[in-house]
């Protein structure tokens, strides 16, 4: 009987909700028929996995954001000789890094948002792009700390909550439109879902909360828009050189389709986009995560 680690929690700004993806992810293998041991991951993680017994013979990596999904965990089960779901380690700091990987997909012929990187100080201190425009950090995931600066807008930009994120912001053109993200699934796209959410953006509880959002899938656009969103999602997946699943997330606006960036790690939980999309695909949640465990790899 196959053993598999699942690996949740974390230490990261979306530690909740990789904790669901993870007991989901269990769950079901474990309904499969495959021996699981969930772990919550701390910073002994590589204490913890040698001492499983018996050793564990792939990891399915259920965390999100930092350390979990930029290839800090992944260098380590490298190290560990543990094959692990999702992408490796240069594809998993690439995807995170979000000006590299803009870097990339701009080489690729990927259409992105016009953005510049400026110091924390300089985007309080006024605008160092004409509005309207949204503030990101530079490698957080599930739009943490995400700020959309409109026209009159005149609060402060952090409010009291300041920048806990560094001192390098990226600020980027803000694109109007409709919210639309595709699965890749090896090299293979599963769907368009169309996001909808009543708040100003697919901020973290439009992700989470329940009732922030509604997904409709497969999106209703024209097929033409639909069929080069899916080819978008899997040149993007390629030119990172990830693995497994991803999810790219894009603005429509008009024709105009811009991708705003590609999850190396997308949340897990049965009404996640990823397995929603899998569904609509005949891919069960079940046969979904045993795929995704049976693909586990180390990097070379």
């Amino acid at each position: 009987m196959k053993h598999v680690a699942v690996l949740m929690g974390g230490w990261s700004a979306e530690r909740e909700i990789s904790m669901v993806s993870g007991a989901a992810v269990a769950k079901s293998l474990a309904d499969a028929g495959l021996e699981v041991t969930p772990v919550d991951v701390r910073r002994d993680m590589g204490a913890l996995l040698t001492r499983l017994y018996p050793r564990p013979d792939a990891v399915f990596n259920a965390l999100h954001g930092r350390f979990g999904e930029d290839g800090c965990v992944q260098g380590l089960l490298d190290i560990l000789d543990i094959p692990y779901s999702h992408s490796g380690l240069l594809a998993s700091a690439l995807a995170m890094d979000k000006p590299m990987a803009k870097r990339l997909f701009v080489a690729a012929g990927i259409p992105v948002a016009e953005h510049v990187i400026a110091d924390r100080e300089d985007v309080t201190a006024g605008d160092v792009m004409e509005r309207p425009y949204v503030v990101k950090p530079l490698n957080e995931g599930s739009s943490v700390g995400v700020h959309i600066v409109l026209d009159g807008d005149d609060e402060p930009l952090f409010g009291d909550t300041g920048w806990p994120y560094g001192d390098r912001v990226m600020v980027e053109k803000f694109i109007p439109g409709r919210e639309l993200t595709v699965s890749v699934m090896g090299d293979r796209a599963l769907a368009v879902t169309e996001i909808i959410t009543a708040r100003e953006f697919y901020d973290y509880d439009a992700k989470y909360a329940d009732g922030g959002s509604r997904h409709v899938v497969p999106a209703d656009i024209e097929k033409k828009i639909a069929d080069e969103a899916m080819r978008l999602a899997v040149l993007a997946h390629q030119t990172l050189g990830c693995r497994g699943v991803s999810r790219a997330d894009f603005r429509l606006d008009g024709d105009d389709l811009y991708l705003l960036e590609v999850n190396p790690q997308p949340g897990m939980t049965p009404t996640s986009l990823v397995p929603e999309q899998a569904v609509h695909a005949g891919i069960s949640f079940q046969d979904l995560v045993v795929w995704m465990v049976d693909n586990a790899e180390c990097d070379a």
